[in-house]
């Protein structure tokens, strides 16, 4: 009873301090930091082998948008996959067409940009650990909906090393962190949609979010690919002058 109560003590302490980080907001970072890491995701973005791994955070952020999606439109998740080729799937139960499956069709290519907008809009308030904590909960509710073993890998060990950084690293490493990440979802968000686009005129691609959208709607999957477009290029721009007003 002892050994519980100290486990349950000790929970409880960390649960508090991780509270009280996110929670407490921080100085701003130089300029230096903002711009570097807004350089460094550039070039995680536009160098192809580094883009080729780095692709599955964003491929990890697409399909937990389809599935928090599904929830809030009422469909029942069934599932997450994630592979190795940086594809994913996300099944849920309901009606083939109607507004929650549009939703949740809608939700995966602008997802990463939403997150990022979000994460912009709490470090230009100074909660650089609040950006930190809160992608790590959503990892830690995304991997209860894990069903592949590749998947599985993926979320823990990028769950693993927000824990760390968040944990352990010095405060200006975690700045540092929160930045980085969240200049990578804002630019990272844009470039799949063109790949996307890039793909279905090699005839390549025909069963993607925006097909499938071209199904259940009156309007051709061409029009999808453009909002998919609008909304994370809106978010980039957005969320980059939030970041750039916070320095």
């Amino acid at each position: 009873m002892d050994s519980f109560d100290s486990i349950a003590s000790a929970a409880m302490g960390a649960l508090a301090k991780i509270w009280t980080s996110a929670l407490t907001p921080a100085p701003a970072p130089p300029p230096a930091i903002v711009v570097g890491t807004l350089v460094f995701a550039v070039l995680v973005v536009v160098v192809t082998p580094v883009w080729r791994v780095a692709r599955h955070l964003v491929t990890i952020a697409h399909e937990g948008a389809h599935g928090v999606a599904a929830l809030l439109s009422g469909r029942r998740l069934a599932g997450i996959r994630l592979h190795s080729d940086t594809s994913g799937l996300t099944l849920s139960r309901g009606r083939p067409r109607g507004a929650g499956m549009v939703l949740t069709s809608f939700a995966g290519y602008v997802g990463p940009g939403l997150i990022g907008l979000g994460a912009a809009w709490l470090l230009s308030h100074g909660y650089a650990m609040g950006v930190l904590w809160s992608l790590t909960a959503l990892l830690a509710l995304l991997l209860l909906q894990i069903r592949n073993w590749f998947g599985l890998w993926s979320v823990l060990v990028t769950g693993t090393i927000l824990v760390v950084v968040s944990w352990y690293a010095p405060p200006s490493a975690q700045t540092t962190a929160a930045y980085a990440v969240t200049w990578f979802l804002l630019l990272g968000s844009v470039k799949p949609v063109f790949e996307l686009q890039s793909q279905r005129r090699r005839g390549r691609a025909r069963d993607s979010d925006a097909d499938q959208l071209g199904r259940i709607t009156p309007l051709p999957a061409l029009v999808w690919i453009g909002a998919f477009g609008v909304v994370t290029v809106g978010c980039a721009v957005f969320g980059g002058w939030l970041l750039l007003g916070a320095s």
